[in-house]
């Protein structure tokens, strides 16, 4: 059996289908085995794990997957890739293709039937474009996923595990490790793929916590508060909450809640912590 992790097989592939790429699902392919060898070895799986693969293209890295750990669920949104991944996995019989958009998936369900409602294994090639609602949909499903092995752009990788007071501080960052510890795998050039993207591209872990690292006695007004705070970046805290849409809150109770949790009135959003947040909201 022919592995498809470099550019002669996936050319073949691609020829002997007529494949042609599409922007509209974000497809870009890997090409490089040495790189698929470390992904696959990253994710730490065992016989025991099922893996859930989103976007499996031509099923270059499932083919990977589909030797090291159970069992490998692959949710591919392009139809016409289907057949393709019926020939270039047929020799797996732990391999199940569901055809299907995985915004639109409800996840817990899926884990309930394929996985006896036990956590997946994360461990994909993400379309880019439609990286951070994906992610979050995994987070906040029922049954989060224990890890998460993913490839994504250079630029959000670097937000997701941005500590305060750097530029790439933000929502998202806060929003991912509120979920899970993000650690960085490795950094991935454009020229292992086919076609070449425009962005640097990494591998980034995000192993889900037994507890979450702060109590939110309502996580959604938490993030209501933290997005509140990054809104206007250049301006400060107080005046961010002060003219955010969806938090009903005057000056002075935000000054109160600050002085209350000695944080200076003058500081912006990127300065405070994870758990300084959860402390402001029960406030504000």
């Amino acid at each position: 059996m022919a592995y498809l992790g470099n550019p002669t097989s996936t050319v073949a592939v691609l020829k002997k289908y007529n494949l042609h790429f599409r922007k509209q699902y974000g497809q870009n392919f890997l090409i490089d085995s040495n790189i698929l060898e470390k992904i696959v070895a990253s994710a730490q799986l065992t016989k025991e794990d099922t893996v859930l693969e989103i976007g499996p293209g031509i099923g270059t890295m499932t083919q990977y997957l589909a030797e090291r750990a159970g069992r490998v669920i692959a949710v591919e949104i392009d139809k016409t890739l289907i057949p393709v991944l019926e020939d270039t996995l047929s020799v797996y019989d732990n391999v199940e293709i569901i055809n299907r958009d995985i915004l639109k998936t409800d996840l817990a369900a899926l884990a309930e039937v394929k996985n006896g409602g036990k956590p997946f294994q994360v461990v994909a090639n993400l379309p880019y474009y439609i990286t951070t609602p994906i992610i979050m949909g995994l987070f906040e499903s029922r049954i989060p996923p224990q890890r998460m092995t993913i490839m994504i752009q250079k630029e959000v990788a670097d937000r997701m595990q941005a500590q305060p007071g750097s530029k790439d501080y933000g929502s998202l960052s806060l929003a991912v490790q509120y979920h899970a510890f993000p650690e960085i795998v490795m950094q991935v050039s454009p020229s292992c793929f086919m076609p070449r993207p425009n962005v640097g591209s990494t591998v980034i872990r995000l192993t889900g916590y037994k507890e979450k690292p702060v109590q939110a006695e309502d996580e959604a007004h938490l993030f209501t508060v933290i997005r509140a705070a990054f809104g206007q970046r250049r301006k400060t805290l107080v005046n961010s909450l002060m003219n955010a849409e969806n938090l009903r809150v005057t000056k002075e109770q935000i000054l109160q809640a600050l002085e209350r949790l000695g944080i200076d009135p003058m500081v912006r959003g990127e300065a405070l912590t994870l758990e300084m947040f959860a402390e402001l909201a029960k406030y504000v």
